[in-house]
């Protein structure tokens, strides 16, 4: 089946008691016991399992073409699972560019955890190769990368790695409607399903998504459980049903950022634009192959100072100043700022997240913005 109808019917099959076509959220935190089945597979406490979070958990690994997909309670649960599964002593290699978030979690908690990690140029698969160690069991891609949008080669990295590293995307910001990593040979994705698959700013979470069963995998959905940071139900359901139009957002994001990406590279007061989609990108032809969509967030550098960039973002009447993405409404922000101390993002740079607004007037919003330049 094509995406469009995996979105809107993986998981949604009904107990069949009341002829449900939307099923209901399931509020009970415990399940009756079966007589002489007590600890037999089914439900039995909430925080193992939910039909909720069943059917979310079937609809990500249908879009991902996953075998099995864990939902947490945020993106950052669902990353320091994949690293939690890990052992001490493990080397990871992680992007240069790569969320300051997950930069935090790999450097204040997973090295004393006792992983080794170290930051590469994912665009260079050269230097990834000269980076490996024997003790490197993770490779962890973010491609679009945040803020830079850097693309890397998914399937000449899968490759290089071989059978003894495993190799987990963050695939949050293309979502599986752009680009579907397991396909190119990795054997894990991340999302926080809090920015598109959410999509309407009104809900947190994360999940993990494997391609086949492994050993790391089934660790992971030990940490799940035991753990304990999963969604609700509530939650879990809500991700659900705002699935269902993913696939449309989607494509509406990638035409309204492809076209204000346009209007940027051509605005005399910017001075750089970073977007997949644009042909100066420098790697405008991978991303082509690797992805359905260029995505619909945008970096670019104000021709300007940091000061001026920061007052930029306060001139606007439509895009609203705020640090997350992937909603329906257009968002921005001084990323620097955003990310603080240790950060290497230009000061000058504003990331966009593009909304579903009419481009027109994200354009017009922009341009009013921009006039503080003047």
């Amino acid at each position: 089946m094509k995406k469009e109808t995996i979105a809107i019917h993986s998981g949604m099959e009904s107990d069949g008691t009341h002829g449900d076509v939307v099923p209901p959220i399931h509020k009970s935190t415990i399940f009756k016991h079966r007589k002489g089945k007590e600890g037999a597979a089914g439900y039995n406490y909430t925080r193992a399992g939910n039909p909720n979070r069943t059917q979310l958990e079937q609809q990500l690994a249908a879009l991902e073409s996953g075998s099995d997909a864990a939902a947490f309670s945020s993106g950052v649960a669902a990353s320091s699972a994949v690293f939690q599964a890990l052992e001490p002593g493990d080397h990871v290699l992680a992007p240069e560019d790569v969320y300051h978030g997950t930069r935090e979690l790999l450097n204040e908690l997973m090295r004393r955890w006792g992983l080794e990690i170290n930051f590469v140029d994912m665009t260079d698969v050269g230097a990834v190769d000269r980076a490996m160690q024997d003790n490197t069991k993770l490779i962890w891609i973010e491609s679009p990368s945040n803020p830079m949008l850097y693309i890397t080669d998914i399937g000449s990295v899968c490759e290089m790695a071989g059978d003894e590293t495993e190799v987990c995307v963050d695939n949050t910001w293309p979502t599986p409607v752009n680009q579907r990593p397991l396909e190119f040979g990795a054997d894990l994705v991340v999302h926080s399903t809090t920015k598109y698959l959410g999509g309407h700013s009104d809900v947190l979470g994360g999940a993990v998504i494997a391609a086949t069963s492994s050993n790391l995998y089934e660790r992971i959905e030990s940490i799940q459980s035991m753990a304990g940071a999963v969604p609700s139900p509530s939650n879990c359901w809500l991700l659900s049903r705002s699935i269902r139009t993913l696939p449309y957002r989607v494509r509406a994001h990638n035409e309204n950022a492809r076209q204000l990406a346009e209007f940027l590279e051509a605005h005399s007061k910017i001075e750089e634009v970073y977007y997949p989609g644009l042909k100066s990108h420098d790697s405008y032809e991978l991303a082509r192959r690797q992805m359905e969509g260029p995505g619909g967030m945008i970096s670019f550098l104000v021709d300007g100072t940091e000061e001026e960039a920061k007052e930029v973002i306060w001139q606007s009447q439509l895009i609203t100043p705020a640090t997350s993405l992937g909603g329906v409404e257009s968002t921005w922000e001084h990323r620097l700022s955003s990310e603080g101390e240790g950060s290497q993002t230009p000061g000058n740079m504003i990331r966009i997240s593009v909304g579903l607004e009419h481009v027109d007037d994200l354009a017009s919003d922009l341009e009013r913005a921009l006039g503080v330049l003047d």
